[in-house]
């Protein structure tokens, strides 16, 4: 039929359908069939991209740990799992399930003993997104499972990139090196994070795998079954994806609680937190226990107009929050305070004594402003070697002032230590303080963390 007279929707069916690239049934199956075995090379293979993907999560490469991805051959068994289901193969499916606990022991034993001989125990960022798994892994996994299936059933992308790239989208192997991790260390909240994240990829992959050969490529049942066999069986696949789903929407609804949380805090920050004088450094926004830390630097704000912005908490639905204000002691930095030295010497004064007073205050306040940096250079490399994920390290004098309920001492001198870091866990946070602390020997030193995007 000439393409000029075909009608719009019979030049849609043609465009969506896969019927003339479509492989063989046999050839469908005994290309998923050979992925499910596990032994020899292939098992090897295995071992070693385990550990290439530990070194790359040990590291924090990218680049190392993606490599690691499209060399694992551990996609296999999954998709013979849902094959074996979907066409009622479960003398299939049992095979898959054998090979698939073998290739994850395997896997989470060789992760565990490269990072217990491993001198870098710091968890990276690439090892801590691996821990927190959400609704949008779920989405990820399904759409990547089925467009795995899709290209295996097709001549012409089965030896293309879609494969290597589901494997690096659903990210089977950096979960169970994460497993691994939190085995070997101790952190075994880590580890279940990690293994529920490996659980919501093979679930999902096979799952849409079943999808893909009963509703797309509608391969042939191997074996005819009652219905009311079937219909356990449907009961089982949902009753298994309930279960692997509700945690994941649970995470879900507390990231967007914490993603709200933030936005209403620098809402209440830009429009509340304005005074003469000084203005906000940064704004440290915690969902978890319904903080605002917010550092201000210049002139010292009066505890009173702090209260009045506090008391606005609950316009912004902060109900409940705790506002805690951080303020610097100057509101000039050590080049403007040269100047200002610099300038009362070469003016001539009438009082000549308040005028050498307020020069030794500024050479003073220099002075601490020279130590602290010092102080800074020396720390940093020895930080920087402890924790690699901090980018830069300051340390100064200020003064803290709290919200309504907490005493309010405005002239409570202290010394903050500002650290830049892409991504810092609450334990990092209170080993970090700890070890700065000690370090600096300053037993009221505080931490305040800047995350750059």
């Amino acid at each position: 039929m000439d393409n000029h007279t075909l009608t719009f929707e019979q030049r849609l069916r043609r465009l969506v359908n896969m019927g003339h690239d479509k492989a063989p049934e046999e050839e469908i199956i005994r290309a998923i069939e050979e992925g499910i075995e596990f032994h020899g090379a292939k098992l090897w293979i295995l071992v070693l991209a385990i550990f290439v993907a530990s070194l790359g999560l040990n590291t924090n490469s990218a680049a190392v740990i993606i490599g690691a991805m499209l060399i694992s051959p551990l996609m296999g068994p999954i998709i013979g799992m849902g094959l074996g289901v979907g066409v009622y193969d479960f003398e299939l499916f049992k095979r898959a399930v054998r090979n698939y606990l073998v290739t994850t022991l395997f896997s989470v034993t060789t992760a565990t003993v490269y990072f217990l001989i491993s001198p870098l125990t710091e968890a990276q960022s690439e090892l801590l997104a691996r821990t927190s798994p959400t609704i949008y892994d779920v989405c990820i996994a399904l759409c990547g499972g089925l467009a795995g299936i899709i290209a295996l059933s097709s001549r012409s992308q089965r030896t293309g990139n879609v494969i290597p790239g589901v494997a690096i989208a659903t990210a089977l192997m950096p979960p169970l090196c994460t497993v691994g991790y939190g085995i070997a260390l101790g952190n075994y909240a880590y580890a279940a994070g990690a293994l529920y994240l490996y659980l919501i990829n093979t679930v999902f992959i096979a799952v849409s795998t079943t999808i893909g050969v009963t509703f797309i490529l509608k391969l042939h049942k191997k074996q005819q079954v009652d219905k009311k066999r079937a219909q356990r069986v449907r009961h089982s696949i949902l009753a298994i994806v309930l279960v692997t789903t509700i945690p994941s929407i649970y995470l879900t609804l507390g990231i967007l609680r914490s993603t709200m949380f933030e936005r209403q805090a620098r809402l209440f920050v830009q429009n509340e937190m304005k005074f003469s004088n000084a203005r906000v450094l940064s704004v440290n926004a915690d969902a978890k226990h319904s903080q605002i830390q917010v550092v201000m630097i210049g002139q010292p704000v009066d505890t009173v107009l702090i209260s009045r912005a506090a008391a606005r908490l609950p316009q912004y639905h902060l109900n409940d929050t705790r506002l805690d204000v951080v303020q610097s002691g100057t509101q000039m930095d050590e080049n403007e305070i040269r100047d200002l030295v610099n300038g009362i010497y070469d003016r001539k004064f009438t009082g000549q004594t308040e005028a050498e007073k307020r020069i030794g205050e500024l050479e003073l306040i220099v002075n601490r402003m020279q130590q602290h940096d010092k102080m800074s250079a020396v720390v940093f490399p020895e930080l920087k070697t402890l924790f690699p994920q901090v980018e830069g390290l300051s340390i100064l004098q200020g003064r803290t002032a709290y919200s309504p309920g907490d005493s309010l001492h405005a002239d409570s001198a202290t010394h903050i230590a500002v650290i830049h870091v892409p991504k810092l866990t609450a334990d990092d946070e209170t080993r970090l303080t700890r070890w700065l602390r000690q370090r600096t020997g300053i037993p009221q030193l505080l931490l305040l963390s800047i995350s750059r995007p």
